[in-house]
């Protein structure tokens, strides 16, 4: 991104509002950024001068949107944007009807679980569940990960045509060829199965069994996933059938409460 994006259309018309552009430019830029970046860098990355961006960095570390921290003179992005979203009413009440769902997966199987949506090229973990035990395995709450290489990925646009999957995987460069095959595999698993079982392309040993949650239009609202390991020394170690199982007992019943009237495939094995 170079240049702020001058006007917006609305409703067939024009309008310009430089300062929002700016702001909106800043958080986006920082979106993206694991370890911040400083003033001169962000001016930089958009293209504008230091004086054009220091009242907007001001405004947005006031309004706490921004975190500031002057020992390294970085600028990030705080959890205020992931708060919010959370307070979206579909999001807020997609993840309170999963809460105790996920819960009882996490204890009854000893697994972690995460609950994902779609956001842009990348999957957005929204609720997180550590099992009982001490050894973990689970992706961070609030994590983005590029969907072409996930299972969550896969479920969430199982539906999507193939001029669709072609385009996110064109803007997915971590999408090798093998991955982007892999991934188109795993969409028709769920078509024809109701569920996505895979070795995790990032953690070795790691099968991730991913289900998707229907809204009451019949679109997949989002994906639960568990990334399922095997505990050699555990004496509550479910198996991958139990585990795909009980996930997809939960999709029918999250599923309807949010209005979805949907058959989920009875796995097979």
């Amino acid at each position: 991104m170079t240049k702020a994006r001058k006007t917006e259309a609305v409703a067939g018309r024009t309008y310009s509002a430089p300062a929002l552009s700016k702001g909106l430019d800043i958080l986006e830029l920082l979106a993206g950024q694991t370890d911040g970046m400083r003033k001169f860098e962000i001016a930089s990355a958009l293209g504008r001068s230091l004086s054009e961006i220091f009242r907007m960095l001001a405004v947005l570390v006031d309004r706490q949107y921004i975190d500031f921290d002057p020992q390294s003179e970085r600028y990030s992005l705080s959890p205020k944007m992931f708060s919010l979203s959370h307070r979206h009413p579909p999001i807020k009440r997609l993840t309170a009807l999963a809460g105790q769902m996920m819960e009882t997966i996490a204890q009854r199987y000893n697994q972690s679980c995460h609950l994902a949506i779609l956001h842009g090229s990348d999957i957005l973990v929204i609720a997180q569940i550590d099992p009982p035990g001490n050894n973990i395995t689970a992706v961070r709450l609030g994590a983005q990960v590029p969907v072409a290489i996930t299972a969550s990925g896969a479920v969430l646009t199982h539906l999507w045509s193939d001029q669709e999957v072609d385009e996110l995987v064109a803007r997915s460069p971590q999408a090798t060829p093998p991955l982007a095959k892999k991934y188109r595999d795993n969409m028709r698993m769920v078509r024809d199965k109701g569920f996505c079982q895979c070795a995790s392309p990032i953690v070795e040993g790691v099968q991730n069994i991913s289900v998707p949650i229907f809204n009451y239009g019949g679109e997949v609202a989002a994906a639960l996933t568990v990334p399922f390991v095997h505990r050699l020394l555990s004496d509550h170690q479910s198996t991958v059938t139990e585990t795909c199982q009980g996930l997809l007992e939960v999709s029918r019943e999250l599923s309807s409460r949010l209005g979805a009237q949907v058959a989920v495939t009875e796995t097979d094995g």
